[in-house]
């Protein structure tokens, strides 16, 4: 691990977003993303929620990586690490939404607490450590990974409530037309490579 790689900062973001998306790039945290996508309001409530937390987690596991894990020469258990922050911040991540919104506690289920082993929250602290990426780096990037997936997910509850609507073959019905629709969207976010990357 060197130093950081010198992107810009706005690249940097909405290559996160588009070109290398954590889900249509990396098919990073697509169980839930399937699961919850059939609602808007629940697909809305966690993306937010995944956000969020691949933004915090970033940041801290980056501090975590740079003044706990390297100077006591314990990069062997940086995994571990990063999954009991993860998991730290899901859990008060999921005290202030049963708080503040019951109802979309309610409505997340099961995959609120679920987002500890999401693999896309593992997946972009992996990569912020793999490409050495600096303070803002790891942050810019957390945040704009969450707001792809986000945005991913917004997206493919709102096609499934065309497609809903909509005649559709009975071999294709549920998961056929769904795993159809996400390679759709991943070759249409991917088509951006041209312009912006991530690397």
């Amino acid at each position: 691990m060197g130093d950081a790689p010198q992107v810009g900062l706005v690249a940097l973001f909405f290559a996160s977003i588009l070109t290398s998306n954590i889900l249509l790039s990396n098919f990073l945290g697509t169980c839930s993303f399937i699961a919850i996508s059939k609602d808007s309001k629940s697909s809305m409530g966690l993306g937010v929620a995944v956000t969020m937390v691949i933004g915090i987690c970033s940041a801290v596991c980056w501090i975590v990586l740079n003044y706990i894990i390297k100077p006591l020469g314990i990069e062997y258990l940086s995994f571990i690490i990063f999954i009991i922050v993860i998991a730290a911040v899901v859990q008060v991540l999921e005290m202030v939404i049963d708080r503040f919104s019951p109802s979309l506690y309610m409505a997340l289920g099961i995959f609120l607490p679920l987002i500890t082993v999401n693999c896309a929250v593992l997946g972009v602290i992996l990569f912020m450590q793999i490409r050495s990426y600096n303070f803002l780096q790891a942050v810019i990037f957390g945040f704009g990974s969450g707001a792809g997936w986000w945005l991913a997910i917004m997206l493919l509850a709102s096609i499934r409530r065309k497609i809903d609507n909509n005649p559709v073959p009975a071999g294709l019905k549920g998961t056929g037309i769904t795993m159809i629709t996400i390679g759709f969207m991943a070759m249409a976010f991917i088509g951006f490579s041209g312009m912006i990357a991530v690397q």
